[in-house]
This record gives structure tokens, C-alpha cells and sequence, in this order.
């Protein structure tokens, strides 16, 4: 799938567009795009594999994206990362941020920041398949860590 799902939503560098170019971006502005794209893939876990009402699957999907879960899957992705994930997960925990946590601890919320901006340079990159692939395996480990 790769780059295809990227080129229906953003066809390339059309005249006044500017291309994005992903090394150079912001951690911040990756874990911006990244968390989106994160809780797409946690919605869409939620409705595949589970029925009830969307309060339900809300507070389901919510195991997945909090901070704390976030950070508990890069400590379990850490031996399938390239060293250009792990410097991608690295520049997302060490960013400055200027917003604080609410309801995570602040190790936690940085960890989950450098996942998030892994997955907006993945989603960016248009390196889908890798994207699933990780997300896959974390949230294997999360539900074998609860259950």
C-alpha cells in the first residue's frame, strides 16, 4: 500500500504547494499528525473487534491511546526499531513542549509524544505497511499485558 493511501489525500507537490519533507519537520509537528492517525488506527481496532454502543467503544479505544499504554508499546517496539525509528521516537520524547499532561505522568506523556511523531513520520513518509505492522505489534503486547 505504501504511498497510495497518501497520494488520494495529498496528491503531491502541486503548483503553491509546498512538499513536505519529513526529516526536517518538527517532532511536535509529527506527533500533531501522528496522534491522528494513531487514533484512527485504535478506532478502527475498536469497531473490528468489538459491538456496543460508542460510549463503549470510546472508553475501549481510550486504552490504547493514553499516554501510558503509548509509552508501554515503544518499550515493547524497542528491539523491531530501525535506529532511524528509534532517533524519530528519541526527537519526539526530548521535544519542548508547552502543554502539560492532565491525567498522565510526565515520563509517560514524552514517551508517548516520540510514538506519535514515529507514526506521523511513517503516515508522512507514505511507509504504510510498516506503520501496521508496528501498531500491530504494540497493541498485541498491550492486550496480552491486560488480559
Amino acid at each position: 500500500m505504501e504511498k497510495e493511501l497518501l497520494e488520494h489525500v495529498y496528491p503531491g507537490n502541486k503548483e503553491g504547494e509546498r512538499e513536505i519533507q519529513t526529516r526536517q519537520c518538527s517532532p511536535l509537528v509529527l506527533a500533531y499528525i501522528g496522534d491522528a492517525v494513531f487514533e484512527v488506527f485504535s478506532r478502527t481496532k475498536v469497531v473490528v473487534h468489538h459491538h456496543g454502543p460508542v460510549h463503549r467503544l470510546h472508553n475501549q479505544s481510550k486504552e490504547y491511546v493514553k499516554a501510558s499504554a503509548q509509552a508501554q508499546m515503544v518499550q515493547c517496539l524497542q528491539p523491531h526499531l530501525t535506529e532511524e525509528e528509534k532517533s524519530i521516537i528519541r526527537r519526539g520524547r526530548n521535544a519542548k513542549s508547552h502543554s502539560m499532561p492532565k491525567n498522565a505522568e510526565l515520563m509517560d506523556y514524552k514517551i508517548a509524544t516520540g510514538l506519535e511523531a514515529l507514526v506521523g513520520y511513517l503516515y508522512l513518509e507514505g511507509q504504510i505497511d510498516r506503520l501496521e505492522e508496528l501498531i500491530q505489534l504494540g497493541f498485541s503486547y498491550l492486550e496480552q499485558t491486560v488480559h
